[in-house]
């Protein structure tokens, strides 16, 4: 009966989104209330999915009742439960900060039903078992993650808010080609059905064809160099919760996720895939980087680095060894946390000061000690500076390069990391150290839950590394890398799984 949390991950947050609809205007922090508690259950149902993995192997519920192919399948497997644990923790901790944050919005529960439609959404695409159904929830979450952009209606905001859409619909456009295609050669659209009939002699053409597809579609979605342009916009207009989860887990649920799923369990990984993705991956960090050196817009900045540091993810899981999957997707947790953590840092500055400029910061460590503690082991981490998560994830990529003797990505990886380390530096030097500036001499430090949030994203970011221990790894980060390495073994493990 362990199979029965699975749907769990889309009820409870579109309950409480619909609950919150009706109640959530009329009672003073109900929204609050039912918005952390929905996210808090979310994330312990997550670890628990990665016990029920454990001790029962891949868990598939048939919706209805109905039998896959012909039901709808939603399946948990090691890489489902990897994802929903960085989904749900990540969205858990943005909610507490939220509490506070949002006071100075006006409809702060319409927030919370856009927030909790958006985490269904992503719980959706990662539990989907079938095409359309992925399609749909990746549908929901993007627009609820374009009115989210929107949410303080300024000028800054509806543009942003637009272009993102315009860059969605075309990336949806796309998906939903390479979906047709795939139907008409397979006339199916369970993904275990739809590997077998490719495995047994799929259309080579068309295969190819849904392939280009899906990397523009999916690399739109995650803002891959040279699908990128939406990002720089999208994410700094957002509230700074939102602007956490766009670039800590939705690029990466919609985008990073669905396009390992489909590529190594559906359609099956190839050499030409594998070069493809360590091409965008590597160009991603590079010019991402090199993007982000030339701002000062604190929330900006941090936008061009999420594409760097998604280069870094999927150039890892593009190399296609073990060892490159492991770092790929052990940097896809760590930037979830450090990402969401510098967002949340810069939604503290900007509430206490009032700017996101850089050049007119200065000091504020003195009156914002958490914020500038918290910022200061985010900005190591991304920066790849030992003892912190982000040094593990990016040293393990590196090294897979070496290993597989793609010595070029090696250089390219180690000196993006150089040229990031020398954008915190900016960061830190601007923001949070140097001399206070007199206009600032009256700033406070934020809230208690603002604190809470960021306080516990840096935790994980300083002992994030424990999560290698033979311990710890052989739970969450090996079974998500067996599970990609597995490729087509999806077709068996999910029909054995059915009962």
């Amino acid at each position: 009966m362990s199979h029965n949390i699975i749907p769990l991950f889309v009820a409870i947050p579109l309950a409480a989104a619909f609950v919150n609809s009706l109640i959530g205007k009329k009672i003073k922090g109900f929204s609050d209330a039912l918005s952390a508690l929905a996210t808090l259950s979310l994330a312990v149902i997550s670890v628990l999915a990665v016990v029920l993995f454990k001790e029962n192997g891949v868990m598939v519920y048939k919706v209805g009742g109905w039998l896959p192919p012909v039901g709808i399948a939603m399946v948990i497997d090691g890489l489902t439960a990897f994802m929903l644990v960085t989904i749900n923790v990540i969205a858990f901790l943005i909610s507490i900060y939220s509490i506070d944050y949002m006071k100075k919005y006006t409809e702060k529960w319409l927030f919370y039903c856009l927030f909790l439609l958006m985490i269904a959404g992503m719980n959706g695409v990662i539990i989907s078992g079938d095409m359309f159904n992925l399609y749909v929830f990746l549908e929901i979450a993007a627009i609820a993650s374009y009115a989210l952009v929107a949410f303080g209606t300024e000028h800054e905001e509806l543009e942003a808010s637009f272009k993102y859409a315009v860059m969605g619909t075309l990336a949806s456009t796309f998906i939903l080609l390479g979906i047709v295609f795939l139907y008409s050669v397979t006339s199916t659209l369970n993904m275990a059905d739809m590997s077998m009939a490719l495995f047994e002699g799929g259309s080579t053409r068309v295969v190819l064809l849904v392939s280009v597809l899906f990397l523009m579609g999916f690399g739109l979605k995650s803002a891959l160099v040279p699908f990128h342009a939406w990002l720089p916009d999208a994410h700094p207009s957002a509230p700074a919760p939102i602007s956490a989860m766009l670039s800590g887990v939705l690029i990466k649920s919609l985008g990073v996720y669905a396009m390992v799923r489909i590529f190594f369990s559906v359609i099956g990984i190839t050499p030409e895939i594998s070069a493809a993705l360590m091409v965008l991956g590597a160009l991603s960090m590079i010019f991402g980087v090199f993007l982000a050196l030339g701002q000062w817009d604190m929330k900006r900045l941090l936008a061009y680095h999420s594409i760097s540091q998604i280069g870094y993810v999927v150039l890892g899981i593009g190399l296609g060894t073990p060892l490159g999957i492991l770092g790929g997707l052990f940097h896809l947790f760590n930037h979830s946390v450090f990402k969401s953590l510098l967002f949340l840092n810069s939604g503290a500055v900007e509430y206490a000061t009032g700017t996101r400029d850089l050049q007119k910061m200065g000091g504020l460590k003195e009156k914002m000690p958490v914020t500038g503690a918290t910022s200061l082991i985010a900005s190591m981490s991304i920066s790849g500076i030992p003892p912190f998560n982000g040094f593990w994830s990016k040293l393990i990529i590196i090294v897979a390069c070496i290993e597989a003797q793609h010595f070029a990505y090696a250089f390219w990886a180690v000196l993006a990391s150089i040229l990031t380390l020398s954008s915190f530096m900016k960061v830190q030097r601007y923001g949070f150290f140097g001399e206070l500036k007199e206009k600032l001499s009256q700033v406070k430090e934020v809230p208690f839950f603002m604190k809470v949030s960021m306080i516990a994203l840096a935790v994980i970011c300083l002992f994030g590394g424990v999560l290698l221990l033979p311990a710890l790894s052989g739970d969450f980060l090996n079974v998500a890398r067996d599970t990609v390495l597995a490729g087509q073994d999806y077709i068996t493990a999910v029909f054995g799984a059915i009962k």
